[in-house]
């Protein structure tokens, strides 16, 4: 029984597992080396007070975004049969 429901989900969520970790990886790396500038991009707003600040990345979560849609669309069409 190789090729039965139980295996296919089996190693879907190992592939999930795996991408979510190396996800991880990339994010606890580039909270301390800033790739490619994205800690600021135009488009990120932030709000510095007296007592309070905020930072919400709009501009840096788009294109992130555009990235993973794009790469999840060619690895789609790759394994299409």
């Amino acid at each position: 029984m190789t090729g039965g429901p139980p295996f296919q989900l089996g190693k879907f969520l190992v592939i999930v597992g795996a991408l979510t970790a190396a996800l991880g990886l990339v994010l606890m790396a580039g909270a301390k080396f800033s790739f490619f500038g994205l800690d600021k991009l135009p488009g990120d707003f932030a709000y510095k007070g007296k007592n309070f600040s905020f930072y919400f990345p709009l501009a840096t979560c788009l294109l992130i975004s555009i990235l993973l849609t794009g790469i999840l669309w060619l690895i789609s069409l790759l394994t299409k049969k």
